[in-house]
């Protein structure tokens, strides 16, 4: 019967006061949770996802976008659906797979498959991979130049991103 809208308990978080907290505490996360200030369970959950080698890079951009100092960037149309929610930062496996569909036409099994061939880091399947996806935003009507400039977006998260239903778990566990 914990409340998930606490005020004091997300104050608390948000001074960095994090010992014992899990996934918490560590100087590199508490520093980046208390830039936070994170307000509720899903950005309590966006934080936990992005403080991972993969997505790592993108806290600032984040941060920064949360609170109004920049607005989001969407390289495409169609990417602000997916993105709006994470504040124009890719956050979540899940977000890879439905941009995969939606620029490039990827079913959810092609998705799935992206996901896990970036995830090997194979070179010579991201290269099929990455003519694949350029073919595919191509004929739904996406120029190539976009469509390789999104690929390269997602291309270092996928190195250890989480997905939402992980995060959020986690998120609810500290």
């Amino acid at each position: 019967n914990l409340p998930l809208d606490d005020a004091k308990t997300y104050a608390m978080l948000g001074n960095g006061e994090t010992t014992g907290v899990f996934q918490l505490e560590s100087a590199g996360m508490r520093r980046n949770i208390k830039a936070l200030r994170p307000g509720s369970v899903e950005e309590l959950a966006a934080l936990i996802a992005l403080y991972r080698p993969g997505p790592m890079d993108q806290i600032p951009t984040y941060i920064s976008s949360k609170f109004g100092q920049t607005a989001p960037m969407y390289l495409h149309e169609r990417l602000k659906p997916i993105l709006e929610p994470t504040y124009g930062v890719i956050v979540y496996q899940d977000q890879v797979m439905f941009i995969a569909q939606a620029i490039a036409g990827y079913s959810l099994g092609q998705a799935d498959i992206l996901r896990k061939a970036m995830g090997k880091k194979k070179k010579e399947v991201m290269a099929q991979e990455r003519a694949k996806f350029i073919a595919g935003a191509r004929s739904q009507g996406v120029d190539a130049k976009t469509a390789a400039q999104i690929f390269d977006l997602i291309l270092p998260f996928a190195g250890y991103g989480f997905n939402a239903a992980h995060a959020a778990c986690y998120a609810l566990v500290a």
